[in-house]
């Protein structure tokens, strides 16, 4: 094989290289250094090969720095123009980007084939025959057998579009859309799950009775005494059952400033409310327990500060993590956090992403999440917004349900501000 055809070769491998490389998880290091490469070099090499090809027909030809300056430059558009295509879907992953990125490389070295220019054959005195194929074209053509111009092109067509589809199907991945630049739905028309199905509605509370429904929820974690409070957080409130109520087609979690002791010893400057699926106490059973599927609740945050809203699932263990937090208000009432915790050497491991600047108090907005066997997607008003699919990172055992408005995490609120609400018009929970 000549010089040239293993050049040709490596260029048009060089993205299916890089693609594979993303499944190598062993080895991030590796990942980062051969994934880097490819991207700032590989697409744009393809580009400018081309172009070389397709001027050398005409007599001309790029010095070398202007070919240097125009590789670096092309691939980052083109990278760029890949990655914003994906995103403004919502259907961004780094496999998927690869294989579309490795694909338009592929088909810029099958039209630098096309355009090149074969070397002048020389004068023969008799009738010549067929010309003999030159170079990159010749070999690809003895190769692979690729005798017109128009099936080149269409390979090389029917490659970006099959990456489009399907790439990066089998590879672990972790993605992220935390931009506004996707159009959210209306909250309103989130009536079923916006993952793919077949989906079976099996918990729901429209919260359209006067009082919460004591068959699904309790009021306080499974270590309610009386109340109860979360000690890890160094939270300022107690909660306490007076603080959940129901009204106007809505649960109302309410928060006061009220001196108030708990039953642990301490005495807590804020009464609050929460609902779990959990138990009445330590000893009794869970209300409900779930093992994947797709949570949804409809939540209008409170504006005030120093609330600290949460929509989430814990282990039936009642031992975290492993912890699902399908939406946090972590010190913001315009940013909404999603994290996964896993265990990882005896230890708390994390991983989340943020989604706003978003008006978050100003109505209810609807967040979600699907958990299923190999992946979590995290959805805000029916947008993807955080993927995840590495299996350490992934819940396996039955977890209860929870909405709380804790207080005092991670500041405590202002001095002016006594009561802060947070209300949610539904709850429900498919599964496949």
């Amino acid at each position: 094989m000549s010089r040239r055809s293993a050049q040709a070769l490596a260029l048009a491998l060089s993205g299916w290289i890089a693609l594979a490389a993303t499944l190598v998880t062993a080895v991030p290091v590796l990942r980062a250094v051969v994934t880097s490469v490819f991207l700032l070099l590989c697409p744009g090499l393809a580009l400018v090969t081309a172009a070389q090809a397709l001027l050398g027909r005409r007599g001309h030809r790029l010095d070398r720095l202007e070919a240097v300056v125009l590789t670096v430059a092309l691939s980052l558009s083109v990278v760029a123009l890949v990655a914003v295509g994906f995103h403004l879907t919502g259907s961004f992953t780094p496999a998927r980007a690869t294989a579309v990125l490795a694909a338009l490389t592929t088909a810029g070295t099958l039209l630098a084939l096309r355009w090149e220019r074969p070397p002048p054959a020389p004068a023969r005195p008799d009738r010549p025959g067929p010309r003999p194929a030159h170079g990159w074209r010749g070999w690809w053509r003895r190769r692979w057998n690729v005798k017109r111009p128009a099936a080149r092109s269409g390979a090389a067509a029917l490659l970006v579009l099959a990456a489009a589809c399907g790439g990066g199907g089998g590879a672990t991945e972790v993605w992220h859309t935390p931009g506004a630049t996707v159009a959210a739905k209306d909250p309103g028309s989130l009536a079923s799950p916006a993952a793919p199905g077949p989906w079976q509605l099996v918990f729901q509370d429209e919260f359209d009775a006067t009082s919460l429904n004591p068959a699904l929820w309790a009021t306080c974690y499974d270590w309610n005494n009386a109340g109860c409070t979360n000690a890890g957080n160094h939270e300022l409130e107690w909660y306490l059952p007076g603080q959940v109520s129901v009204s106007s087609g809505a649960l109302n979690l309410s928060a006061v400033r009220r001196t108030t002791a708990g039953t642990d010893g301490h005495v807590y400057p804020w009464a609050s409310g929460m609902v779990t699926t959990g138990r009445d106490n330590w000893d009794a059973a869970p209300r409900r327990t779930f093992t994947g599927g797709y949570f949804a609740a409809s939540i209008q945050i409170p504006a005030q500060a120093g609330m600290f809203p949460a929509f989430w699932l814990m282990p039936q263990t009642r031992e975290t993590p492993p912890e699902l937090d399908i939406a946090e208000f972590i010190g913001t009432t315009s940013t909404v956090q999603m994290t996964v915790h896993w265990p990882e050497n005896g230890k708390n491991a994390a991983t989340a992403e943020t989604y706003g600047p978003q008006d978050f108090p100003g109505g209810y907005h609807v967040f979600a999440l699907d958990w299923e066997k190999d992946s979590l997607t995290w959805y805000v008003d029916g947008v993807a917004r955080f993927h995840d699919t590495d299996p350490a990172h992934i819940p396996t055992g039955p977890m209860e349900l929870l909405l709380n408005l804790a207080v005092g995490y991670p500041k405590a609120p202002p001095d002016d501000v006594s009561v802060a609400n947070m209300k949610v018009d539904w709850v429900r929970v498919w599964q496949h």
